[in-house]
Order: C-alpha cells, then sequence, then structure tokens
C-alpha cells in the first residue's frame, strides 16, 4: 500500500512539473517515453507516460514500455525510492533486489527527467 502512494506521489509530481518547472518541461518537451515501475510478482505497478512534454499515467503491470524498475518487493522499493540515492539504488540491483528491463537508456533518461524535480 506504501509503494503505491509514493507512485501515485510521484506521478502527482511528475505532472504537476510538467505544468510548472521550465527546466522539467523542457526536458520532456521532445520525449517519447514509457516507463514502468513495478514489483516482481505484479502487484504494485504505474506506468509513466511522456509524450512530447504531455505527461500521463496508468496503473497494473501489462503495459508496453520502453524501460521499467522491477523490485523484488514493495518494501525494498518503497525503502530504496525514497532515499534518492543512486548508491542505495545500486545497492539494490547489485544485491539482485532490482531489474531493469527494456532499454536502460530510457531509465537514465527518467533518473536525468526526475532529478529536475525532486
Amino acid at each position: 500500500m506504501r509503494l503505491s502512494i509514493l507512485l501515485f506521489a510521484l506521478y502527482q509530481l511528475v505532472w504537476i512539473s510538467s505544468k510548472t518547472n521550465r527546466a522539467f518541461k523542457k526536458f520532456i518537451s521532445k520525449a517519447k517515453v514509457r516507463f514502468l515501475i513495478k514489483t516482481e510478482d505484479g502487484k504494485y505497478a504505474r506506468l509513466f507516460v511522456f509524450d512530447q512534454g504531455r505527461v500521463s499515467t496508468a496503473t497494473g503491470p501489462d503495459h508496453a514500455f520502453d524501460a521499467a524498475l522491477v523490485w523484488k518487493d514493495p518494501k525494498i522499493a518503497f525503502s530504496v525510492m525514497l532515499k534518492k540515492n543512486q548508491v542505495a539504488v545500486f545497492n539494490a540491483a547489485a544485491e539482485g533486489k532490482l531489474k531493469i528491463e527494456g532499454m536502460s537508456v530510457f531509465a537514465l533518461w527518467f533518473d536525468k527527467a526526475t532529478s529536475h524535480i525532486l
């Protein structure tokens, strides 16, 4: 449940920033990216869609994506994502608690995009 709230809050920040944050708006203006954050079991999932400056979302794990962060479980996802720390993300991946599916360049893009707002 906490992970669902965190993912929804992240979407709200992304959406508000797409309307109010000049640097963020410029960064996403030419992008067409579908980025999914989900748990391995698919119980928690949110798709972030960036379409040339427009931002939307969908819940559920069964969406086409360019890149996805797949967390081993919601507790790990919640704690690591709240830290907003690249070392914590790296450690989670090294320990097998996080996998990246799809093209990793889009995962890097999403990280850079969110750095404009967080």
